[in-house]
């Protein structure tokens, strides 16, 4: 009787492991924004962050990000693969300057899972 419960639950961790596993997918960082609102006290000196468009065409991804405010801005952007195998990717940060566009690229060997941007100030 024994052997049999044994055997039972050796098939069923067996089975789940065979399962598909999905990670769940990062969200992509948005860098903070003072809202015009009359009932908002923030200084408009706090303004910060580039505005990013990520496209993802296949297993390639590109990114622009424009900087409207006067402090540096250091983006990078990440790359999440489908595939377990293929490798997850971060560039390096690059200073967006103010009133500048730089682009970013990344690629997957196959399908691309997400794909973000991440905020830095200047030190």
């Amino acid at each position: 009787m024994r052997f049999f419960r044994l055997a039972s639950a050796t098939v069923a961790v067996a089975v789940a492991l065979a399962l598909p596993y999905e990670a769940t997918a990062h969200t992509r960082v948005q860098p903070d924004r003072v809202t015009t609102d009359d009932t908002e006290t923030e200084e408009t000196d706090d303004l910060f962050g580039a505005a990013c468009w990520i496209r993802v065409d296949g297993s390639h991804v590109t990114a622009y990000c424009h900087n409207p405010y006067p402090d540096i801005d250091h983006v990078s952007l990440h790359v999440e693969c489908v595939r377990w195998w293929d490798l997850d990717s971060d560039s390096r940060a690059v200073a967006a300057e103010p009133a500048q566009t730089v682009k970013l690229t990344g690629r997957c060997w196959q399908e691309v899972r997400s794909a973000w941007i991440s905020h830095r100030r200047a030190s």
